[in-house]
């Protein structure tokens, strides 16, 4: 019998056993997943490993409990007739003849391990270490490892270097909040863990690295919720002599292979869009294209009109299939969350058979009327929203009812990716009127704006790019300024004096003036890719050990405090709490 699973003390997991091994005697090792008796002097027992479940029947008396770990051996036979489980991998063969060697016994566990019941998600977190026994975290941290294993296919195929960045970094002024490590050589002094390992990586293309990969531990002191942890991981990467294009090429083909090894089917090529495509037609940067349901422009249809709840530079419209049948406490509903994003109001129509219902029919003329009867191919039965205002205050509040009435779990439908390009490269201005970098100050503006960073910033598109599955945001990136003229200017813009500049980016802009190649990259994150694989609607369910939301493991304890002898050795004096 030759398997790769075969050990010293097993010949094969559990349910890898089938007919053909009908009359040999076998070993397997595992936990006891469930007993039942029969009569006084038989038992069955249900042994579980990695793989899934084989029953075994003891004859005689034997002394397990649920948990405990054993290794049985046995001789496989057919099960007898009308015994027969279609619902397991080994239900038409058990383990007869069986003796069992007990390897380890076990209390009780604090809550059943067979995923037939909810559980309290405190308990799982606090025994985690049972809460893995579970097929479903089984599943969900192997299928991780079969994504982990396809992307480094991917990456290494396509002629990339996978090169460890340090996990203790120099302090950074901007971004998220970092985690601080203090030095006990240099008292005073701190390392932080790194947010990501963006300069590491741009200083590996001028080291002449040319292509660069890692699957990177990346950590952020950020509040917690359903798609971010203090600790994820991302695939990172960073080519030289490349264009946007190229990049989009690389990490399609990563993640399309993650796909396939994932779920066994290969999505189709992923398109892209605009950023400002998306705004428009989604009121969103991370539309989720599983369903339709796209804003419509009403804008010059009520240009002159004279109802005052229109008179904006914007109107934009959202069709909700089927809508019509909401109730009127549903439609206050949305009301009041369209307000709380910013809107005056929000407009409905309901589409009947005699025309519009709604409250401000009667004020539209007939034109209007009938453009709001044909937003996206509205049909009897459907509801009209609308929303009047600015343009981009216009789109993010229709595009949030969009998610509000539309959205699906995130295991339901299709695998739905999208490329949104072109972000703005300027978001605003500061309380000191000096404009913010959309994304970050190295991010190279589109060729065609160059000549509008002075005159017109924001105006100015950059070259920043992300990628969207199902309206997750999986992860972003761009081209990089490798020009000192064109970095110059960008700081100039977001008001940032030479010797900031060197306070700041020192390092990486002195590496620069040694020869740096035009270079881009991206990151995405692997715990986000894998639960919309899984079916999750929180990271927590594809990750081995998570923080609660408030940034505690309950399995460890952690944070803790250390000692008052660790204290000194760091020069360190811990304030009272509270």
């Amino acid at each position: 019998m030759t398997n790769h699973e075969a050990t010293s003390l097993r010949d094969l997991l559990c349910a890898s056993i089938d007919e053909s091994h009908v009359g040999r005697s076998i070993s397997v090792c595992g936990w006891v997943a469930k007993r039942r008796e029969h009569g006084e002097h038989l038992a069955f027992l249900d042994i579980r490993d990695r793989s899934g479940l084989v029953q075994a029947v003891v004859e005689g008396s034997v002394d397990v409990r649920s948990e405990y770990v054993v290794r049985v051996t046995g001789t496989v036979t057919h099960r007898p007739e009308g015994t027969v489980n279609d619902r397991l991998a080994t239900g038409r063969v058990e383990l007869t003849d069986c003796v069992v060697e007990v390897l380890s016994a076990a209390e009780p566990p604090p809550f059943q391990l067979d995923d037939r019941l909810e559980i309290d998600e405190q308990v799982r977190l606090r025994y985690r270490y049972l809460d893995l026994r579970r097929e479903q975290m089984q599943h969900n941290l192997r299928l991780r490892a079969v994504v982990n294993s396809a992307l480094r296919r991917a990456m290494d195929d396509q002629g990339f270097c996978e090169v460890e960045t340090p996990l203790l970094w120099a302090p950074t002024p901007e971004g998220a909040r970092e985690f601080v490590v203090p030095s006990r050589l240099h008292p005073g002094e701190f390392y932080v863990l790194p947010q990501s390992p963006q300069i590491a990586k741009q200083l590996l293309m001028v080291g002449g690295f040319d292509r660069y990969y890692q699957i990177a531990r990346c950590l952020r002191d950020e509040d917690l919720r359903a798609d971010r942890q203090f600790e994820f991981t991302q695939l990172d990467l960073e080519a030289s002599f490349v264009t946007q294009d190229d990049v989009l090429g690389f990490v399609s083909r990563a993640v399309l292979d993650a796909a396939e090894a994932a779920t066994g089917v290969r999505p189709d090529a992923i398109p892209s869009m605009t950023w400002a495509q998306a705004l428009d037609h989604y009121g969103t940067d991370k539309p989720d294209l599983r369903f339709a349901m796209t804003l419509q422009d009403l804008s010059e249809v009520f240009a002159a009109t004279g109802v005052k709840a229109f008179s904006a530079a914007t109107v934009k419209a959202l069709r909700v299939p089927a809508g019509a049948s909401l109730t009127r406490s549903r439609l206050d509903q949305l009301t009041e969350q369209a307000k709380s994003l910013g809107a005056k109001g929000l407009a409905w129509f309901r589409i009947t058979e005699e025309g519009l219902d709604s409250p401000l029919a009667r004020f539209l003329n007939e034109t209007e009327a009938a453009a709001i009867g044909a937003v996206d191919g509205a049909q009897v039965g459907d509801l009209v929203f609308c929303v009047a205002d600015e343009y981009a205050l216009a789109c993010k509040v229709l595009g949030a009812l969009r998610v509000e009435l539309g959205s699906l779990p995130v295991g339901e439908g299709p695998h739905v990716y999208v490329w949104v390009t072109e972000f703005p490269m300027f978001e605003g201005v500061d309380e000191d009127g000096n404009l913010q970098a959309a994304h970050h100050p190295f991010t190279m503006p589109h060729p065609d704006d160059l000549g509008l960073i002075e005159t017109d910033p924001l105006a100015v598109r950059s070259q920043a790019y992300d990628l969207v599955l199902n309206g997750w945001e999986l992860g972003s990136g761009s081209v990089r300024i490798h020009r000192t003229d064109v970095q110059s200017r960008i700081f100039t813009a977001l008001g940032i004096s030479d010797a900031e500049a060197e306070s700041r980016f020192g390092f990486l802009l002195g590496a620069f003036r040694y020869g740096a190649p035009p270079h881009a990259g991206f990151a995405f994150g692997i715990d986000r890719l894998v639960a919309i694989f899984a079916g999750e609607e929180n990271i927590r369910e594809v990750i081995a050990y998570p923080k609660t939301q408030s940034g505690a493991d309950l399995m460890t304890g952690a944070p803790k405090g250390i000692t008052e002898r660790q204290l000194r050795d760091l020069r360190i004096t811990s304030a009272p709490k509270g």
